[in-house]
């Protein structure tokens, strides 16, 4: 049987995602330029529907200012032998911003996010932020096996 896609439901969604993983965080580039996508270790916050990361910033992460441009996110696997993803798109806000500072606090007492070495450097050696997405866009799906 060929897979058909469905839309996880918000509760089989946050079991998915459950209180972090790994996924693709992707930067908008310009009109002619494809986007900026990195390999993430994310915590996601089923309470207020929010993603955090810990990205590496400075001169040489290629990113940038991770707050001055959309982006989307990624993640997918397997889940009770069915493939699932999760797309997330909006902007990143800093978590040093006033505004989510507090709600910040209380969402990353709610999340794990994986540490993963990737970078050929001691963590330590490494400046890194922290961020947070709000979703704009939302969306989970899964396989379901079409019935013939």
């Amino acid at each position: 049987m060929a897979p058909d896609v469905i839309q996880l439901g918000d509760d089989a969604r946050d079991e998915f995602l459950g209180t972090g993983g790994t996924g693709v965080l992707s930067f908008a580039a310009g009109a002619d330029d494809p986007p900026h996508s990195v390999p993430v270790s994310y915590g996601y916050d089923a309470t207020d529907e929010t993603f955090y990361f810990r990205l590496a910033t400075g001169a040489d992460s290629g990113k940038g200012d991770p707050t001055d441009r959309p982006v989307s996110f990624v993640t997918y696997g397997q889940r009770q032998g069915r493939w699932n993803s999760v797309v997330a798109e909006g902007r990143l806000v800093t978590t040093t911003d006033e505004d989510v500072a507090l709600e910040t606090l209380q969402g990353l007492e709610r999340v794990h996010i994986p540490f993963v070495e990737i970078f050929g450097a001691p963590p330590e050696a490494i400046d890194f932020e922290f961020f947070r997405l709000d979703p704009a866009e939302l969306t989970a799906r899964t396989e379901q096996p079409v019935r013939r």
